[in-house]
Protein backbone atom coordinates (compact mmCIF):
# COMPACT_ATOMS: atom_id res chain seq x y z
CA UNK A 1 0.00 0.00 0.00
CA UNK A 2 1.30 3.48 -0.68
CA UNK A 3 1.28 6.02 1.66
CA UNK A 4 0.85 9.63 0.77
CA UNK A 5 3.86 12.28 2.22
CA UNK A 6 2.59 14.76 4.38
CA UNK A 7 4.11 17.38 2.15
CA UNK A 8 1.48 16.01 -0.60
CA UNK A 9 -1.45 16.56 1.74
CA UNK A 10 -0.34 19.84 2.83
CA UNK A 11 0.22 20.80 -0.39
CA UNK A 12 -3.51 19.08 -1.46
CA UNK A 13 -5.00 20.99 1.18
CA UNK A 14 -3.57 23.95 1.00
CA UNK A 15 -4.78 24.21 -3.00
CA UNK A 16 -8.24 23.21 -2.02
CA UNK A 17 -8.57 25.66 0.55
CA UNK A 18 -7.54 28.77 -1.85
CA UNK A 19 -5.36 29.93 0.56
CA UNK A 20 -7.73 29.78 3.54
CA UNK A 21 -6.17 28.58 6.86
CA UNK A 22 -5.93 24.68 6.87
CA UNK A 23 -9.12 23.27 8.53
CA UNK A 24 -7.96 21.88 12.00
CA UNK A 25 -4.16 21.83 11.26
CA UNK A 26 -4.30 19.95 8.57
CA UNK A 27 -5.89 16.77 10.66
CA UNK A 28 -6.69 13.78 10.14
CA UNK A 29 -3.04 13.50 8.71
CA UNK A 30 -2.72 10.03 6.70
CA UNK A 31 -0.66 8.21 8.71
CA UNK A 32 -1.25 6.28 11.39
CA UNK A 33 -2.29 7.54 14.66
CA UNK A 34 0.31 7.01 17.61
CA UNK A 35 1.06 8.44 20.98
CA UNK A 36 2.83 11.34 21.13
CA UNK A 37 3.39 11.95 24.55
CA UNK A 38 6.78 10.54 26.45
CA UNK A 39 4.83 8.64 29.43
CA UNK A 40 7.01 8.17 32.13
CA UNK A 41 10.06 9.32 30.62
CA UNK A 42 12.75 12.01 31.99
CA UNK A 43 12.33 15.17 30.48
CA UNK A 44 15.91 15.84 29.94
CA UNK A 45 16.31 12.41 28.01
CA UNK A 46 13.24 13.03 25.68
CA UNK A 47 15.00 13.43 21.66
CA UNK A 48 18.04 11.08 22.91
CA UNK A 49 16.74 8.41 21.22
CA UNK A 50 16.46 10.08 18.52
CA UNK A 51 19.65 11.18 18.47
CA UNK A 52 20.97 8.25 18.69
CA UNK A 53 19.08 6.65 15.78
CA UNK A 54 20.84 9.74 13.82
CA UNK A 55 24.32 9.36 14.98
CA UNK A 56 24.12 5.78 13.92
CA UNK A 57 22.90 6.85 10.34
CA UNK A 58 25.45 9.50 10.43
CA UNK A 59 28.24 7.22 11.22
CA UNK A 60 27.86 5.27 7.59
CA UNK A 61 28.63 7.73 4.78
CA UNK A 62 27.02 5.64 2.12
CA UNK A 63 23.40 5.70 3.98
CA UNK A 64 20.82 7.30 2.40
CA UNK A 65 17.91 9.65 3.63
CA UNK A 66 15.44 7.04 2.91
CA UNK A 67 17.44 4.25 5.36
CA UNK A 68 15.73 6.51 8.39
CA UNK A 69 11.89 5.55 7.04
CA UNK A 70 10.30 3.83 10.11
CA UNK A 71 13.32 4.19 12.17
CA UNK A 72 11.74 6.16 14.40
CA UNK A 73 8.38 4.36 14.70
CA UNK A 74 9.40 3.26 18.35
CA UNK A 75 10.48 6.15 19.75
CA UNK A 76 8.99 9.39 20.99
CA UNK A 77 9.88 12.28 18.72
CA UNK A 78 9.70 15.41 19.98
CA UNK A 79 7.06 18.33 18.40
CA UNK A 80 9.52 21.28 19.40
CA UNK A 81 13.52 22.19 19.22
CA UNK A 82 15.37 19.43 20.91
CA UNK A 83 18.97 19.49 22.02
CA UNK A 84 19.90 16.44 21.69
CA UNK A 85 18.39 15.94 17.95
CA UNK A 86 20.57 19.21 17.52
CA UNK A 87 23.17 17.97 18.99
CA UNK A 88 23.46 15.25 16.52
CA UNK A 89 23.05 17.36 13.62
CA UNK A 90 25.68 19.35 15.20
CA UNK A 91 28.19 16.56 15.48
CA UNK A 92 27.54 15.72 11.30
CA UNK A 93 28.07 17.36 8.16
CA UNK A 94 26.51 20.21 7.41
CA UNK A 95 25.70 19.45 3.78
CA UNK A 96 24.53 15.41 4.45
CA UNK A 97 22.66 17.31 7.85
CA UNK A 98 20.51 20.00 4.93
CA UNK A 99 20.17 17.07 2.12
CA UNK A 100 18.76 14.64 5.00
CA UNK A 101 16.48 16.69 6.74
CA UNK A 102 14.97 18.32 3.55
CA UNK A 103 14.18 14.51 2.15
CA UNK A 104 12.63 13.60 5.19
CA UNK A 105 10.16 16.84 5.05
CA UNK A 106 9.09 16.52 1.37
CA UNK A 107 8.99 12.86 1.17
CA UNK A 108 8.38 11.85 4.70
CA UNK A 109 5.03 9.53 4.98
CA UNK A 110 5.21 9.81 8.96
CA UNK A 111 4.63 12.55 11.12
CA UNK A 112 7.66 11.71 13.22
CA UNK A 113 10.20 11.01 9.69
CA UNK A 114 8.92 14.43 8.94
CA UNK A 115 8.98 16.34 12.26
CA UNK A 116 12.96 14.84 12.43
CA UNK A 117 13.38 16.29 8.72
CA UNK A 118 12.30 19.59 9.68
CA UNK A 119 14.55 19.50 12.99
CA UNK A 120 17.64 19.00 11.24
CA UNK A 121 16.66 22.03 8.96
CA UNK A 122 16.68 24.13 11.81
CA UNK A 123 19.86 23.64 13.04
CA UNK A 124 21.30 24.73 9.54
CA UNK A 125 22.75 28.49 9.69
CA UNK A 126 21.68 28.90 5.89
CA UNK A 127 19.17 27.17 4.00
CA UNK A 128 18.08 27.84 0.57
CA UNK A 129 14.64 29.90 -0.63
CA UNK A 130 13.77 26.27 -1.64
CA UNK A 131 14.17 25.25 1.52
CA UNK A 132 12.24 28.00 3.14
CA UNK A 133 9.32 26.97 0.89
CA UNK A 134 9.11 23.42 2.44
CA UNK A 135 9.79 24.57 5.53
CA UNK A 136 6.43 26.91 5.07
CA UNK A 137 4.53 24.41 3.29
CA UNK A 138 4.98 21.12 5.70
CA UNK A 139 3.99 24.13 8.29
CA UNK A 140 0.54 24.93 7.39
CA UNK A 141 0.10 21.18 9.00
CA UNK A 142 0.18 23.55 11.99
CA UNK A 143 -1.38 21.16 14.52
CA UNK A 144 1.62 18.58 14.13
CA UNK A 145 5.15 20.86 13.07
CA UNK A 146 3.92 24.47 13.45
CA UNK A 147 6.35 24.92 16.43
CA UNK A 148 9.34 23.39 14.97
CA UNK A 149 8.76 25.40 11.65
CA UNK A 150 8.04 28.56 12.93
CA UNK A 151 10.94 28.33 15.13
CA UNK A 152 13.08 27.45 11.79
CA UNK A 153 11.75 30.29 10.04
CA UNK A 154 12.53 33.05 12.56
CA UNK A 155 16.12 32.58 12.01
CA UNK A 156 16.50 33.01 8.17
CA UNK A 157 16.42 37.09 8.03
CA UNK A 158 13.95 39.06 5.39
CA UNK A 159 13.42 35.56 3.34
CA UNK A 160 12.27 34.03 6.55
CA UNK A 161 9.79 36.98 7.94
CA UNK A 162 8.00 36.77 4.28
CA UNK A 163 7.38 32.92 4.95
CA UNK A 164 6.38 33.22 8.85
CA UNK A 165 3.77 36.26 7.35
CA UNK A 166 2.57 33.74 4.48
CA UNK A 167 2.65 31.01 7.01
CA UNK A 168 0.47 32.85 10.04
CA UNK A 169 -2.54 34.20 7.64
CA UNK A 170 -2.63 30.75 6.96
CA UNK A 171 -2.94 28.99 9.86
CA UNK A 172 -5.30 29.34 13.10
CA UNK A 173 -4.98 27.13 16.45
CA UNK A 174 -1.23 27.09 18.26
CA UNK A 175 -0.02 27.25 14.92
CA UNK A 176 -0.75 30.37 14.50
CA UNK A 177 0.04 31.77 17.92
CA UNK A 178 3.54 30.51 17.39
CA UNK A 179 4.07 32.18 14.44
CA UNK A 180 2.26 35.83 15.80
CA UNK A 181 4.70 35.28 19.01
CA UNK A 182 7.34 35.30 16.51
CA UNK A 183 6.23 38.17 14.28
CA UNK A 184 5.86 40.16 17.86
CA UNK A 185 9.66 39.99 17.99
CA UNK A 186 10.13 41.77 14.62
CA UNK A 187 7.13 43.85 14.83
CA UNK A 188 9.90 47.13 14.10
CA UNK A 189 9.45 46.02 10.59
CA UNK A 190 6.70 48.04 9.30
CA UNK A 191 5.18 45.20 6.95
CA UNK A 192 5.49 43.11 9.98
CA UNK A 193 3.61 45.72 12.32
CA UNK A 194 1.13 46.73 9.87
CA UNK A 195 -0.46 43.09 9.39
CA UNK A 196 -0.11 42.41 13.24
CA UNK A 197 -2.49 45.40 13.79
CA UNK A 198 -4.80 44.37 11.34
CA UNK A 199 -4.20 40.68 11.14
CA UNK A 200 -3.29 38.71 14.28
CA UNK A 201 -6.39 37.70 15.27
CA UNK A 202 -7.70 34.57 14.52
CA UNK A 203 -11.43 34.91 15.96
CA UNK A 204 -10.89 32.24 18.19
CA UNK A 205 -10.35 31.56 22.30
CA UNK A 206 -6.87 31.79 21.22
CA UNK A 207 -6.46 35.27 20.63
CA UNK A 208 -6.44 35.92 23.92
CA UNK A 209 -3.25 34.03 24.08
CA UNK A 210 -1.26 36.48 22.25
CA UNK A 211 -3.74 40.09 22.23
CA UNK A 212 -1.11 41.85 25.06
CA UNK A 213 1.64 40.54 23.39
CA UNK A 214 0.81 41.89 19.89
CA UNK A 215 -0.82 45.16 21.61
CA UNK A 216 2.46 45.85 23.07
CA UNK A 217 4.88 44.86 19.89
CA UNK A 218 2.98 46.41 17.40
CA UNK A 219 2.07 50.10 19.66
CA UNK A 220 -1.04 49.50 19.12
CA UNK A 221 -1.63 52.86 21.56
CA UNK A 222 0.07 54.95 18.88
CA UNK A 223 -1.67 53.30 15.80
CA UNK A 224 -5.13 53.56 17.21
CA UNK A 225 -4.61 57.20 18.86
CA UNK A 226 -3.97 58.90 15.66
CA UNK A 227 -6.59 61.01 14.21
CA UNK A 228 -7.02 58.68 11.44
CA UNK A 229 -7.75 54.91 11.37
CA UNK A 230 -9.04 52.85 8.56
CA UNK A 231 -11.52 50.14 9.04
CA UNK A 232 -9.47 46.94 9.54
CA UNK A 233 -7.15 49.37 12.15
CA UNK A 234 -10.44 50.04 14.05
CA UNK A 235 -11.99 46.84 14.44
CA UNK A 236 -8.96 44.24 14.71
CA UNK A 237 -8.56 46.56 17.91
CA UNK A 238 -11.79 46.18 18.72
CA UNK A 239 -10.56 42.38 18.40
CA UNK A 240 -7.51 42.96 20.55
CA UNK A 241 -9.56 44.49 23.48
CA UNK A 242 -12.30 41.68 23.60
CA UNK A 243 -9.32 38.87 23.39
CA UNK A 244 -8.05 40.93 26.20
CA UNK A 245 -11.24 41.82 28.11
CA UNK A 246 -11.90 37.70 28.16
CA UNK A 247 -8.45 36.55 28.56
CA UNK A 248 -8.24 35.75 32.55
CA UNK A 249 -5.16 33.29 32.75
CA UNK A 250 -4.92 33.24 29.26
CA UNK A 251 -2.90 36.31 28.41
CA UNK A 252 -2.14 39.78 29.22
CA UNK A 253 -5.69 41.05 30.23
CA UNK A 254 -6.74 44.60 30.14
CA UNK A 255 -5.62 44.83 33.89
CA UNK A 256 -2.38 44.35 32.76
CA UNK A 257 -2.13 46.15 29.59
CA UNK A 258 -0.99 50.51 30.64
CA UNK A 259 -2.51 51.93 27.62
CA UNK A 260 -6.31 50.17 28.41
CA UNK A 261 -7.37 52.86 28.81
CA UNK A 262 -6.52 55.58 26.00
CA UNK A 263 -6.86 52.54 23.75
CA UNK A 264 -10.25 51.93 24.78
CA UNK A 265 -11.38 55.92 24.89
CA UNK A 266 -9.84 56.20 21.12
CA UNK A 267 -11.48 53.11 20.01
CA UNK A 268 -14.82 54.27 21.05
CA UNK A 269 -13.83 57.08 19.45
CA UNK A 270 -13.25 55.71 16.07
CA UNK A 271 -16.24 53.32 16.37
CA UNK A 272 -18.60 56.20 16.82
CA UNK A 273 -18.06 56.95 13.00
CA UNK A 274 -18.18 53.54 11.77
CA UNK A 275 -20.88 51.79 9.98
CA UNK A 276 -22.78 49.83 12.47
CA UNK A 277 -22.89 46.06 11.65
CA UNK A 278 -24.02 43.10 14.27
CA UNK A 279 -20.35 41.82 14.78
CA UNK A 280 -19.02 45.63 15.61
CA UNK A 281 -21.98 45.58 18.27
CA UNK A 282 -21.41 42.82 19.89
CA UNK A 283 -17.50 43.44 19.86
CA UNK A 284 -18.08 46.98 21.65
CA UNK A 285 -21.08 45.31 24.27
CA UNK A 286 -18.90 43.03 25.16
CA UNK A 287 -16.15 44.85 26.03
CA UNK A 288 -18.47 47.73 27.52
CA UNK A 289 -19.90 45.11 29.75
CA UNK A 290 -16.20 43.83 31.03
CA UNK A 291 -14.97 47.42 31.69
CA UNK A 292 -17.79 48.18 34.03
CA UNK A 293 -16.83 45.14 35.99
CA UNK A 294 -13.32 46.52 36.14
CA UNK A 295 -11.90 47.75 39.37
CA UNK A 296 -10.93 51.75 38.38
CA UNK A 297 -7.47 51.29 39.63
CA UNK A 298 -7.62 48.20 37.20
CA UNK A 299 -7.24 50.89 33.88
CA UNK A 300 -5.60 53.16 35.49
CA UNK A 301 -8.53 55.87 36.44
CA UNK A 302 -10.99 57.20 39.18
CA UNK A 303 -14.46 55.63 39.37
CA UNK A 304 -16.29 58.50 37.36
CA UNK A 305 -13.66 58.20 34.39
CA UNK A 306 -14.30 54.59 34.09
CA UNK A 307 -17.78 55.40 34.14
CA UNK A 308 -17.72 58.01 31.95
CA UNK A 309 -15.26 55.05 29.07
CA UNK A 310 -18.48 53.15 29.64
CA UNK A 311 -21.36 55.60 28.61
CA UNK A 312 -19.05 56.02 25.33
CA UNK A 313 -20.21 52.85 24.65
CA UNK A 314 -23.35 52.67 25.79
CA UNK A 315 -23.91 55.75 24.41
CA UNK A 316 -23.16 54.64 20.50
CA UNK A 317 -24.88 51.57 21.21
CA UNK A 318 -27.92 52.89 22.32
CA UNK A 319 -28.44 54.70 18.79
CA UNK A 320 -31.40 53.50 16.42
CA UNK A 321 -28.72 53.04 13.77
CA UNK A 322 -26.60 50.69 16.21
CA UNK A 323 -29.33 48.82 17.59
CA UNK A 324 -31.03 48.47 13.96
CA UNK A 325 -27.83 45.82 13.39
CA UNK A 326 -28.97 43.29 16.53
CA UNK A 327 -30.70 39.79 14.99
CA UNK A 328 -33.78 39.64 16.26
CA UNK A 329 -34.19 36.42 18.04
CA UNK A 330 -31.19 38.45 19.87
CA UNK A 331 -32.56 41.61 20.66
CA UNK A 332 -35.96 39.76 21.92
CA UNK A 333 -33.68 37.53 24.29
CA UNK A 334 -31.72 40.93 25.52
CA UNK A 335 -35.05 42.80 26.08
CA UNK A 336 -36.19 39.62 28.21
CA UNK A 337 -33.36 39.73 29.38
CA UNK A 338 -33.45 42.86 31.00
CA UNK A 339 -36.53 42.82 31.81
CA UNK A 340 -35.83 40.33 34.26
CA UNK A 341 -33.01 42.12 35.92
CA UNK A 342 -35.53 44.52 36.23
CA UNK A 343 -38.17 42.69 38.04
CA UNK A 344 -35.16 41.41 40.59
CA UNK A 345 -34.08 45.02 41.35
CA UNK A 346 -37.91 45.30 42.37
CA UNK A 347 -38.16 42.73 44.21
CA UNK A 348 -34.95 43.74 46.45
CA UNK A 349 -36.33 47.44 46.85
CA UNK A 350 -39.59 45.60 48.28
Amino acid sequence: MIRERLHDHAVLLHRQGKDDPLPAGGEPFPDDQRPRTPIGRDARRVGADVAAILDAHFASPAAAPRALIGAFDKVYVPATDNEHVAAAALRAGRKRVRRTGRWLVRFGVDRREVAVGLALLGTEATVSDKDIELIRTIGLLSAEFGALAVESLRQRGDAGVEALLWLAARTTGWGRVHAVEALCTVAVLPEVRDWLLRHACAGDDLDAVIAGAVATAAHLHAAIIADEADDELVDHTGALLRAMADGSAQGTTLADYPPARYVLAAYARHLARQKPTWARYATAAVIADRIAHLEPEDLGCTKKERERLVERFEKILRQRRWRATVPRRKAKASKAKARSAARRRTARRR
